[in-house]
């Protein structure tokens, strides 16, 4: 079901300029949003990279999100303001059609003795909520969803189906769990005994803060003794593994297919691209950026952007280079003996 919103109410809710094109009005609503190329009538666009301006001037959109630099070149009604990928941000929470997990609480949810719930809370059905745990005000939970004894949601958080939250496991206000994703499972601890694996049990909990994003089909281990911690405000992609005992910091996030292992903690405001490994029993400190497949194996003290992955190449060069790197040694000694024949003759 769309939303109808008019222009001035989305511009004051985003924090934009309105500046009228054509017919328009301030009461002329808008339903929902779409690219510069797609937008029709009642559709909002945006342009946040100079290199689609061109299409300014062609779009059918009933207004279009820009920086004041870019009005020039339109010939729509425009919200102007100086981060239009925000503004774009805002109004498609405004617009945002996508239904809610539940909407009240299924016959068919097994709520276990002594759960406490909130005011408004909705429970899907084939959901678990077992005994002892504690749902805040406006809590989701999504179809087929595990809560473990213990585990406490704050208000306003939200979990797509098929969740599991483990026992004791702590999460914030206003979170969002992606579907499939896993947290509070054991972490990796295991000790070994003439080759036989005992295992050890993993004591600890995740404690997550508030306005945190998990993506779909994630994990994160529950500590060994202390806890698993994710800070406010920390935003997971898709498909990560977070390990027993990591620590990350606020606003920090890590893009999909990245893996965190044990004890390692990672600073505020850190950007982790995709395909990103990083060691255990590391830090690393506030404002690191690490680049699409790097792997970090050791303390990162400076704030700075980081790489190693090594990117794709034609195949002739890529063997050329593999044989270069294979002899990089012998290589090295040669020069080595010429630096110090050349320096014995001198």
């Amino acid at each position: 079901m769309s939303h109808a919103i008019s222009l001035i109410q989305l511009a004051q809710s985003i924090g934009a300029e309105l500046r009228l094109a054509g017919t328009d009005t301030q009461d002329t609503l808008v339903t929902g949003l779409s690219t510069l190329i797609k937008a029709g009538d009642g559709q909002v666009s945006f342009l946040s990279n100079k290199k689609y301006r061109g299409l300014l001037q062609s779009t059918n959109a009933q207004a279009v999100i820009l920086h004041p630099d870019e009005f020039p070149h339109c010939s729509r009604s425009a919200f102007v303001m100086n981060n239009p990928y925000v503004g774009f941000a805002k109004a498609a929470q405004l617009l945002d059609t996508t239904p809610k997990p539940a909407h009240n609480i299924s016959a068919h949810a097994v709520i276990g003795e002594n759960v406490v719930l909130g005011k408004g809370v909705k429970i899907a059905a084939n959901a678990v909520i077992e005994a002892g745990a504690m749902l805040g005000d406006n809590v989701i939970i999504g179809a087929g969803c595990f809560i473990g004894k213990g585990a406490q949601l704050g208000e306003n958080t939200k979990l797509w189906a098929n969740v599991s939250i483990y026992h004791d496991v702590i999460m914030g206000s206003d979170c969002l769990v992606q579907a499939n994703s896993v947290i509070g499972s054991d972490g990796f601890g295991y000790a070994n005994e003439n080759g036989q694996w005992i295992k050890i049990p993993q004591l600890g909990s995740v404690v997550i803060g508030n306005r945190v994003e998990i993506g779909a089909s994630t994990t994160i281990d529950r500590g060994a003794l202390d806890n698993t911690i994710l800070a406010d405000g920390v935003i997971i992609d898709n498909q990560c593994q977070i390990a027993h005992n990591v620590e990350i910091g606020e606003n920090t996030a890590m893009a999909a297919c990245s893996v965190i292992a044990g004890s390692t903690v990672i600073g505020k405001n850190c950007s982790i691209a995709g395909l990103v490994g990083i060691n255990g029993h590391i830090s690393v400190c506030d404002n690191v950026v690490f680049t699409g497949m790097s792997m970090v194996t050791k303390n990162i003290t400076e704030p700075g952007v980081y790489s190693s992955g090594i990117p794709a190449e034609a195949n002739r060069e890529w063997r050329k280079n593999m044989v270069a790197l294979r002899n990089i040694t012998s290589l090295n000694q040669r020069v080595k003996s010429l630096e110090k024949a050349s320096s014995s003759s001198e």
